[in-house]
């Protein structure tokens, strides 16, 4: 029996990055799982397709198509699909996790709602679905397992794609149709064909059930509810629930008209549909109270027909269908697993029966109905007479589990575990899980709620760097990011402190930032100008290291003096820290040409390229260079004036 606690993927880690925490649901194609991306830290759902699916490399090719095709779906009312990948057997999506319940869960425990209530809910799917059809995307398999409600109220829309890549594998390999009976349009049972008004239809459903609280074929087999989705209409919401406005049966004949050309095209024009009839509601007709509907707990929760829940393969479940639709109405009384028999072929055209051969037929024929009800029976006892299914204890508290297990005749057994989403001392799951069948008088285990898992941040302050690495690994955490500032209380490379601080309580492998100290500040001296032994003294007495660079520059400053240094003057260092010298080799000299001679203009120029500046002293306004301050061969440094005089 696979459940929480003995599926193999339970603490497993898919592709090294998803940590399988704990199961969620069961469904036709795939088991949803919340799981933890231990690269992001983030919780989210993982749906892991059914090992009979994930072999086939055709359907792994085409899921991962349709995957790609949903991931584009950027709209508030569709969950998010965040990855996908393989792992071994292991065919998986990663999407956004929608804390809260579906709207299965809110029929099955309020059945019928408030016209308001199901027009908002409806009109959020369908802002989801018209998203999608504008992108050319079917939905497939819109039921109530598929609208997520969260805890803050947002309603989402799940498995965008999926029953699209299942269909294919299946109807081309077997000739059948992947859905859910209770909402599959007429012409997805007839033709397998399904196009945006395919979601129409299940919308119509959907909305007759959440107005009424059942649903509005109520087959005790699928074969009976494919057939009177063919040949019979949806009935009007107000012969269930009387008082119902008018306009809210004129939808739903509308909205799941078999009929597919007199549906509403897309989502998007019936999602203005829906709007406007709200509108035309008073509020009187939007908050009618719907009265109390006969078994509307059960009947909301569990397919027609089966009052302690849905077995695997019935309406509520995506499942493999026959694509061709009942020609007949199939027998109401017939057993849920009782094989389709071909019919007793009659007497040959145009040959009349013997005498006396009625009595020996109808003998036989009664045979065989007491044979097949012995069968039948025979088939009850041995698959369902002797179980009963585990009730639903999800979340209530561990004594309130153990008494409905108890009143159902079963024993319990408790074990304990960790949760992030789920409150200590309420139930996280069970095994067997819920609906499930199990032996009268059987054992179920009830995993109880330890609150969230948590490790304390261990006290590192005043401990290397590398040391406290170290502590907060062993203590079962993430070291995180690392920022250095000025201290002059803790010792350059050890950790002033950790952020969150000592004694705060984490996840396990959450990171903790780690603050290390600088060492004490230092305001760094100004050493240009002064004698390379007297700048190392200076920088050392201060609490710096020195470094001298190997080459020596021309500067300003005179040689074997300090020419420049980095960090500058002013700079704030911390205690140890490296400064770098420049030694001067004096200033660069430059030979000075002889322009005595010359024009004043010539003369200029020549200095001028020669690298010099140039002051001109006349004695007449005009006249040749007679004399220059530096004579000219000898060497002067680059960038000094030289004077000259004109008469």
């Amino acid at each position: 029996m696979d459940t929480t606690l003995q599926d193999p993927l339970i603490g497993h880690v898919l592709d090294g990055r998803y940590r399988v925490e704990a199961r969620v649901a069961v469904g036709g194609m795939a088991t949803v799982y919340r799981a933890l991306d231990t690269r992001l830290d983030r919780v989210l759902a993982l749906k892991v397709m059914h090992p009979s699916l994930a072999t086939d490399a055709s359907f792994v090719e085409r899921f991962i198509r349709e995957a790609k095709s949903a991931a584009r779906l950027a709209h508030p009312n569709v969950v998010g699909v965040f990855d996908q990948g393989s792992d071994g057997g292991y065919v998986y999506l990663a999407m956004e996790y929608v804390q809260g319940c579906t709207l299965r869960d809110v029929l099955r425990e309020r059945g019928a709602l408030r016209p308001r209530a199901a027009l908002e809910i409806l009109e959020a799917v369908l802002a989801a679905l018209g998203a999608a059809h504008l992108a050319h995307l079917v939905h497939r398999d819109v039921k109530p397992e598929n609208v997520l409600i969260g805890d803050d109220g947002r309603v989402k829309v799940a498995d965008f794609g999926l029953v699209r890549a299942v269909d294919q594998q299946t109807s081309a390999s077997t000739g059948s149709v992947m859905g859910t009976v209770s909402y599959l349009a007429p012409e997805q049972i007839e033709h397998g064909t399904a196009d945006a008004r395919a979601d129409v239809y299940a919308c119509g459903v959907v909305l007759y059930e959440m107005l009424t609280g059942s649903k509005p074929h109520p087959g005790g087999t699928p074969a009976q509810v494919l057939y009177q989705h063919l040949n019979e209409d949806v009935p009007p919401p107000s012969a269930a629930v009387p008082g119902l406005a008018g306009a809210l049966d004129d939808l739903v004949a509308r909205t799941a008209a078999r009929d597919p050309e007199s549906r509403p095209a897309d989502a998007v024009e019936l999602l203005a549909e829906v709007r406007a009839v709200r509108q035309s509601l008073t509020d009187e007709q939007l908050d009618a109270v719907p009265p109390p509907v006969a078994g509307s707990g059960d009947q909301a929760g569990a397919t027609d027909g089966f009052p302690d829940g849905p077995p695997v393969g019935s309406e509520d479940r995506t499942t493999v269908l026959p694509r061709r639709a009942p020609a007949a109405p199939p027998d109401a009384g017939a057993p849920e697993h009782t094989s389709v028999l071909p019919a007793p072929a009659g007497p040959p055209a145009g040959r009349r029966p013997r005498p006396g051969s009625r009595p020996r037929r109808s003998v036989a024929v009664v045979a065989a109905v007491l044979l097949l009800l012995g069968v039948g029976l025979g088939v009850w006892y041995v698959t369902s007479g002797q179980f009963v299914r585990t009730p639903g204890v999800l979340s209530l508290t561990e004594t309130e589990a153990k008494k409905a297990i108890e009143d159902a005749g079963l024993d319990w057994e408790v074990v304990h575990d960790h949760s992030e989403t789920v409150e200590k001392g309420r139930v996280i799951a069970t095994d067997p899980g819920r609906g499930e069948r199990i032996r009268g008088n059987g054992t179920v285990t009830i995993t109880v709620s330890r609150g969230p898992e948590r490790v304390e941040v261990p006290d590192v302050a005043g401990v290397p760097l590398a040391e406290a690495r170290e502590r907060l690994e062993d203590a079962g955490l993430a070291p995180g990011m690392v920022t250095r500032e000025f201290d002059a209380d803790v010792e350059r490379g050890s950790v002033v402190r950790t952020e969150p601080g000592a004694g705060a309580e984490r996840r396990p492998g959450a990171a903790v930032a780690l603050v290390v100290s600088k060492g004490e500040r230092v305001e760094i001296p100004d050493v240009v100008g002064e004698s390379e032994g007297t700048a190392r003294q200076r920088l050392t007495e201060a609490g710096l290291k020195v470094e001298v660079a190997p080459d020596r520059v021309f500067s300003e400053e005179r040689a074997g003096t300090v020419a420049r240094q980095s960090p500058g003057e002013g700079a704030v260092a911390a205690e140890g820290d490296t400064v770098r010298l420049t030694v001067s080799k004096g200033p660069e000299t430059v030979e000075v040409p002889d322009v005595t001679g010359m024009g004043a203009g010539e003369a200029r120029q020549a200095l001028e390229d020669a690298g010099f500046e140039v002051r001109v002293r006349r004695v007449f306004i005009t006249g040749t260079v007679f004399d220059q301050s530096v004579d000219g061969g000898d060497r002067a440094p680059r960038g000094s004036t030289i004077t000259i005089w004109v008469r």
